[in-house]
């Protein structure tokens, strides 16, 4: 299948590790040029490097926090300033911290809303010109959460049901400019997120962390944890040309294992 995603720009947040850089690199893959962003410079430069070589894309990237408005603007600058266009936006963070209700002060709340739900609403906000000019695409990368609730994630479980609000309301906003907008849930995925998501489990239950990820792949009934590369080639069909008629809609990628419909 043609994705046709040679010749595309897509910009991709918080790209130097973990789902996104796996998202960038498969863009890389299928031709697109791409640009990371991410807090790390160093982490950035070898991330672009790495998928550079291995794509033989053009891969550009530029620090950015997601939680700042500034930072997101002059990322979106800079992608049309390289890449003179965007066709598809990438939006992802890291996740907040874990806990319950009651661990939970004022500016974690705060914190989490900027990080998670107020940077997508920016970054749409940004490229938006750009994508209805090039009748683009949008994928929210977001969690297994948006269709059922994962315990100790008061956070991540409270505003990720918020990116699917803003992503069917501007589906239908955004259809008659050409511009699809989707999100997928990444459920037990292996990264280093995952990973310290176990590991405070662990400490919490007093157990050891290969327990916890046995336990867990017990549950699921895939048997096992699932690569960012899987995770990637549904951000990449959504988010290509391949993809006409699709907007609105939330994915799970989780081996069978959240109940929800």
């Amino acid at each position: 299948m043609d994705l046709e995603l040679k010749g595309k720009a897509a910009v991709v947040l918080a790209s130097s590790k973990g789902l996104g850089k796996a998202s960038a690199r498969q863009f890389a893959l299928e031709g697109a040029r791409v640009m990371l962003s991410g807090r790390n410079e160093e982490a950035l430069e070898k991330t672009a490097k790495e998928i550079e070589t291995e794509s033989g894309s053009p891969v550009y990237w530029k620090t950015c926090d997601v939680s700042k408005a500034e930072d997101i603007k002059a990322l979106m600058e800079q992608a049309r300033d390289k890449m003179g266009r965007i066709d598809v936006l990438v939006n992802n963070s890291g996740g907040p911290p874990a806990g319950t209700f009651a661990d939970m002060k004022d500016s974690d709340w705060q914190q989490a809303f900027e990080l998670t739900l107020f940077s997508f609403i920016r970054a749409i906000r940004a490229a938006l010109p750009e994508l209805k000019k090039n009748e683009g695409r949008i994928v929210n990368i977001a969690s297994s959460s948006l269709k059922e609730p994962v315990d100790h994630l008061i956070l991540s479980n409270t505003f990720r049901m918020g990116i699917a609000g803003l992503s069917k309301s501007l589906a239908r906003e955004l259809a008659p400019d050409g511009v699809l907008i989707n999100t997928v849930g990444p459920g037990r995925i292996a990264t280093d997120r995952t990973k310290t998501l176990d590991e405070k489990k662990a400490e919490r239950l007093g157990k050891t962390l290969a327990d916890v990820r046995a336990e867990s792949e017990a549950s699921i009934p895939a048997g096992r944890y699932g690569t960012p590369e899987e995770f990637s080639k549904q951000v990449v069909f959504l988010g290509s040309g391949a993809n006409t008629y699709v907007t609105g809609q939330t994915l799970l990628v989780e081996g069978g294992a959240v109940k929800a419909y």
